[in-house]
């Protein structure tokens, strides 16, 4: 594998913001591992951007606490990759500095928001990459680009140093060429920190228990039925045959129901974009980021946001206008009784089943530049924003031919949703 600088430098695909040209590599587990960083993840010294104009030229001062458990674990920061804009997209169409491409189609998307993470993957550039997830940012283009993709339990990797988009939602997690680096990974940046209060009191995650979880031999598998109901034929095939296959080796398989999965995807975006207007409030042109200076201080505020893209105005609207008095009992709080509907619902499962099966991408990625209504693209998330809301770790299994499957398992129990997607690959 080509992980060299100048590799990174050619990038055919627009997936790199910046490489990293020097650093310094301590002794540790991961014996100098390169790991390309998705650019939401701040990075002490090296450029920042969340591909946003209005952080374009900002230099943190500080590592967020994922970095630093890398650096210690003697893995190789080499690049910063690119993004929809604060990580909100499901294309990697979104960026201020241009689309990513699909590293096996560059006509198609390579999914988002973490785009290229997932591409410099997928393209071989490096073995592993660090991306976040808030509905499906991590698993959504880990199908596309034919990867691996973890969102791990809410809670269970920090996110401190990850520029916020929706703060109950975001989570760390890894995209790897194989499930052993992705293991290995998790079980360097995972673990409680006392810089973040919504770390859990959980020890770090463990390669040696997803891997017995992995030889147990039996497990009883569910599949969520509805969602099968609104996939595309291809995507219905692949996912029918890996669970015949998983029946055939004397696995249980039945199915379960998600009756309130019709209430997630606009819960979803209600939730996040409430949670963006109010965290996305700070990039005044007065605290940091860039400054455009106008006539008066509200012209400067005026000025300096409009640096943000369409898609992010998009969601501060939306989401003031949920927040905004008189629709915040009608949005808002019936969201969260959605989402807390969904959670439990999702819990239940788990009294029947080890984990759950379900497609991870609706249908295979359209072509960059469709022109999508917004409606349209956020459809793309259907299948993975109920796992987010439920708090829940979920598993981007590639299948190949751009279509993936999820793992899901019960709270806390990420290494179950790894395990069985290290079974899943040894019979495929």
């Amino acid at each position: 594998m080509d992980v060299g600088v100048e590799a990174l430098k050619r990038d055919p695909l627009n997936a790199v913001l910046t490489v990293v040209e020097e650093y310094e590599v301590a002794e540790g587990p991961l014996n100098g591992l390169p790991v390309a960083i998705k650019d939401n993840i701040v990075t002490a010294g090296i450029r920042t951007t969340a591909a946003s104009k209005i952080l374009e030229n900002y230099v943190p001062p500080y590592d967020a606490t994922v970095i630093t458990r890398l650096k210690e674990a003697g893995a190789r920061i080499v690049a910063k990759t690119n993004l929809d804009e604060f990580a909100m997209g499901s294309t990697g169409e979104n960026s201020a500095f241009g689309p990513t491409k699909n590293p096996h189609d560059p006509s198609l998307v390579p999914g988002g928001s973490s785009s290229g993470s997932a591409a410099v993957v997928g393209a071989g550039m490096v073995p592993v990459a660090l991306g976040s997830d808030t509905g499906g940012s991590i698993r959504l283009p880990a199908a596309f680009c034919n990867v691996w993709g973890f969102k791990p339990t809410y809670g269970r990797v920090s996110r401190y140093g990850l520029i916020a988009f929706a703060s109950s939602l975001d989570v760390i997690g890894p995209i790897a060429g194989d499930p052993d680096i992705l293991a290995r990974v998790m079980e360097v940046i995972s673990g409680p920190d006392p810089a973040d209060a919504t770390t859990l009191d959980s020890p770090p995650f463990s390669y040696e228990r997803s891997r017995e979880f992995s030889a147990r031999g039996r497990y009883r598998v569910g599949f969520v039925k509805e969602h099968l109901e609104i996939v595309s034929d291809e995507i219905r095939e692949k996912f029918l045959a890996l669970i015949d296959r998983i029946g055939q080796r004397g696995n249980g398989v039945v199915e379960v129901s998600l009756r309130s999965g019709k209430f997630a995807l606009p819960a979803y975006y209600v939730i996040a974009t409430a949670e963006a207007s109010s965290n996305l409030a700070r990039y005044d042109g007065v605290r940091y980021g860039v400054r455009v200076d106008g006539k008066d201080l509200t012209d400067t505020y005026v000025r300096t946001r409009s640096l943000f893209g369409k898609e992010v105005k998009r969601r501060i609207l939306v989401g003031t206008f949920v927040l905004s008095h008189g629709y915040y009992e009608a949005y808002y709080l019936k969201a969260l009784k959605a989402r807390r509907l969904i959670k439990e619902e999702i819990a239940s499962w788990f009294k029947e089943v080890d984990v759950v099966l379900t497609p991870t991408n609706p249908t295979l990625p359209p072509k960059l530049g469709a022109g999508f209504s917004p409606v349209e693209y956020y459809r793309l998330d259907t299948l993975t924003v109920p796992f987010s809301l439920a708090g829940v770790p979920a598993l981007n299994v590639p299948l190949g031919d751009f279509v993936g499957v999820q793992v899901v398992a019960p709270y806390e129990e990420d290494e179950r949703a790894v395990g069985f997607g290290m079974y899943v690959s040894e019979i495929l």
